[in-house]
């Protein structure tokens, strides 16, 4: 039976495909914009991933602690126990040598570093010392083989920077000592040196 179809009836069936096409563009676009917005979401709630230049760390050498860590190549004997005066990195003792006491009673001679470490400082050479009989002023220098190891660094201030000081002396002696300097007129061994300490913490304080 051939049908035919009204003006009206198509209309009705025109207005029927608009209506479903415009729920299926309804649909999409909630889809799809959902979609768009989820990242945006997430990185506003997610933390920078490591690495990113927002969480990256500040270079070492910018931090104030970092610049002044102990490390081997900041740390100094102090030539007779004095914080003014200039601070030996691994210095060879020539000459009279290196100071050890104020009163120039003690002095490293010719020295040889094997370590120079954050920790300690371990050389070999001449340690002389001054038997001070019947004084100081008038008493021989003996020298004597050693083998000295530094140890302790204590922290110093300054205008310029921190820097660290070895505040502990102690000795080895191969051939051991000459009868002058045994018994009670041995060498202090360890040496802890209490005036480089005190001034170490008067500076930083």
């Amino acid at each position: 039976m051939l049908t035919t179809h009204s003006p009206a009836s198509r209309w009705v069936a025109v207005a029927g495909t608009i209506a479903c096409l415009a729920l299926l563009a309804t649909a999409c676009g909630s889809s799809s914009g959902s979609t768009a917005s989820a990242p945006a979401s997430t990185a506003a709630s997610s933390p920078a991933p490591a690495g990113s230049p927002s969480s990256a760390p500040a270079p070492a050498a910018s931090s104030p602690a970092a610049s002044t860590a102990q490390t081997g190549t900041n740390t100094f004997l102090a030539p007779g126990q004095d914080l003014s005066a200039t601070p030996l990195y691994e210095p060879a003792c020539t000459g009279y040598g290196c100071a050890l006491s104020g009163d120039s009673t003690a002095f490293l001679y010719k020295i040889t570093w094997t370590t120079w470490s954050a920790t300690e400082a371990v050389g070999s050479g001449t340690y002389r010392l001054d038997a001070c009989d019947p004084d100081c002023a008038a008493g021989p220098v003996y020298p004597v083989a050693t083998v000295v190891t530094l140890s302790q660094p204590v922290k110093v201030c300054s205008s310029s920077g921190a820097h660290w000081v070895w505040s502990r002396a102690s000795f080895t002696f191969p051939n051991g000592l000459p009868k002058a300097l045994q018994g009670q007129n041995a060498p202090t061994n360890p040496w802890t040196f209490a005036d480089v300490i005190s001034a170490a913490q008067q500076s930083c304080a």
